[in-house]
């Protein structure tokens, strides 16, 4: 096992499915892991388990619904409050296509649930959080996104017109891959990484589980959690940035994502959305 006892590493939606693996994974490796979740009682208890498992006593359970931005920016503040440094930054959390039939929900500011939760929250949590990286440089960001990927319509983003929740979770996976193109264009020169990634296929998580969009799970957690856990520590990845990953390999995603015109599109919302200018300079 590699050890990683010089590294602060937070990793959001760690109380189940692959964030849990994920946060498994790096506190056996001695890492200081900073686990996210939305139940305080699921983390605590997410906290001492992992705890027992590794013996890793550099452990911290932060509490956010992000479903809010307002959370997303506490969230922000205590961490900037509490750690000297922040190495990697592994943006995990997020919520599945639901099932069939199921109704469009929006958000705490009244955007559609998926890209709000998906990509919103880790577009204002990253850059809020990017001083505490920058200062921690070399540092990397790693934004767990999805081969189901789905232009992005930007007369309709929220779905107010013909609302699917497997077209939202798809129009938010890739949305999180062209935030990951741009940032880590606008970060070459610092030493932060940025690079997404689809995990594994239909892994037997939760978030499959629950929809009815899918067959049965085809993959492990396991298998997510290495690439996951290969993106955000080896050391072959050092200089590596811009790339969208499938599990360990470097793979494209939807052409939308290549289209800087879009993505200057979706930057300028995502601002405007978030009520955040700029990149944390």
């Amino acid at each position: 096992m590699n050890t990683f006892d010089d590294k602060t590493i937070l990793v959001t939606g760690a109380t189940d499915g692959l964030g849990k693996q994920v946060a498994l994974d790096l506190a056996a490796g001695e890492a200081t892991v900073l686990l996210h979740g939305r139940s305080r009682q699921k983390g605590e208890a997410t906290l001492q388990e992992i705890r027992k498992a590794t013996g890793n006593q550099n452990l911290i359970y932060y509490n956010a619904d992000l479903s809010s931005l307002n959370a997303v920016r506490r969230l922000s503040d205590q961490i900037q409050a509490d750690q000297k440094r922040l190495d990697v930054l592994i943006n995990n959390a997020g919520i599945g296509a639901g099932s069939h039939g199921d109704q469009r929900e929006r958000s705490a500011e009244g955007y559609e649930l998926r890209f709000a939760v998906n990509y919103l929250a880790p577009f204002l949590l990253t850059l809020r959080l990017l001083p505490l990286l920058r200062q921690s440089s070399p540092a990397r960001i790693i934004n767990v996104a999805s081969v189901g990927q789905q232009r992005i319509d930007f007369d309709n983003v929220m779905l107010e017109d013909g609302y699917d929740g497997l077209r939202a979770y798809r129009q938010s996976k890739l949305a999180q891959v062209m935030f990951t193109f741009d940032l880590a264009e606008a970060l070459r020169d610092s030493g932060i990484t940025v690079n997404s990634l689809h995990p594994a296929s239909l892994m037997n998580t939760k978030m499959v589980l629950e929809t009815d969009y899918f067959g049965s799970p085809m993959t492990t957690i396991e298998e997510g959690a290495q690439a996951v856990g290969y993106l955000a520590t080896s050391p072959e990845l050092e200089r590596v940035t811009g790339e969208f990953f499938d599990g360990m390999q470097q793979s494209r995603a939807d052409p939308q994502a290549y289209d800087k015109e879009a993505r200057r599109r979706l930057w300028r919302l995502s601002e405007h959305l978030v009520k955040l200018k700029g990149i944390g300079n």
